[in-house]
């Protein structure tokens, strides 16, 4: 086993770090909802979370309008996703919903993912076996690109054009409870195809395959560290992230992540138990290694993160009865 993580480490490595469709978030270890469907309900609460996150801040896009002036707008990605699960024991597993929304330069995705996963109980564990439906609308501002040659017939409509399409995902998650988790997903698995009304193009979703892992260390009462691990690739680019939180009373924590040949990141979060559930926050901030942070393109991305879990405490009602014999 240990043979075969390694090899799969080097070769996913080796490879070009940057996935083409699929959003990216650095607190990856708080948004396994939103990439395995087996993740379902394995908090055994209702948990939502909430992620905000502007990329490469400082990009700077150009275009001309149809008259000829020149524009300027903010040509970093922008993405909002927000996902939330639970148990439901009737079902034997869990339920999720994942809504994010993307805006990637003239272009903006809204996707939507509804999952089932079935749990079953192995040793000191639990396993999560999950499929989900998604749909995704693709919009493009064909009106705003700047063609090199003039006549390209791709890019001379002035027109908004959109379209939705349809795809599954599957994933396996396994948990012990304040241990280790481990899990791998599969998106977009039918690559279902994006046709716009003009015909100009026609976009065809991608694979992505997805490996992740994390344990709990516990240094001493006060401290625990907390290593974890994403691998995302797509068959023909790869994104590797390594990450540590050092967290301090379970309600405080610090970390850094390091995305190959991408980005460095630093990592903030707190978290505060409340009466029934456990509401926590996080930022993180990447310094850009890569060439879209050279000669001061971009100031780095910032993202942000809310989360809370409850549970749904039924309280027993009491109910009495009068014995006919005493009235």
């Amino acid at each position: 086993m240990k043979k075969i993580i390694t090899l799969l480490v080097f070769f996913l490595g080796a490879v070009a770090t940057y996935s083409q469709q699929e959003a990216q978030f650095s607190q990856n270890m708080f948004n396994n909802m939103a990439i395995n469907p087996g993740y379902a309900g394995m908090n055994d609460a209702i948990c939502a979370t909430l992620l905000v996150r502007q990329q490469w801040v400082g990009f700077k896009d150009q275009y001309k309008d149809a008259s000829g002036v020149s524009h300027s707008n903010n040509g970093w990605p922008q993405t909002e996703l927000i996902s939330i699960d639970g148990k439901v024991n009737p079902l034997r597993g869990g339920l999720g919903l994942t809504i994010d929304q993307d805006q990637l330069g003239f272009e903006k995705n809204l996707g939507f993912k509804l999952g089932y996963s079935y749990h079953l109980t192995i040793k000191q564990g639990v396993l999560g076996i999950g499929l989900n439906v998604g749909m995704l609308n693709k919009k493009i501002d064909f009106s705003k690109f700047n063609p090199l040659q003039t006549g390209d017939p791709l890019l001379n409509s002035s027109k908004i054009e959109g379209n939705m399409a349809t795809d599954i995902g599957f994933g396996a998650f396994y948990k012990i409870e304040n241990k280790l988790y481990f899990g791998v997903s599969g998106d977009q698995l039918l690559q279902s195809s994006i046709s716009y009304s003009s015909s100009l193009a026609s976009p065809q979703l991608t694979r992505h395959l997805y490996f992740t892992g994390g344990y709990y260390y516990t240094i001493n009462p006060d401290f625990e560290l907390d290593p974890s691990f994403l691998i995302k690739t797509d068959f023909a680019s790869t994104q590797f992230d390594i990450n540590a939180l050092l967290k301090w009373k379970n309600q405080f924590w610090g970390g850094l992540s390091y995305r190959v040949t991408d980005a460095i990141v630093v990592l903030l979060g707190y978290q505060r138990p409340l009466k029934n559930g456990t509401l926590r926050a996080g930022y993180s901030y990447d310094i850009t290694t890569s060439a879209m942070g050279a000669n001061g393109r971009s100031s780095g991305s910032h993202e942000i993160m809310l989360g809370y879990c409850f549970k749904i405490v039924v309280v027993p009602h009491e109910e009495s009865y009068r014995n006919t014999r005493f009235l």
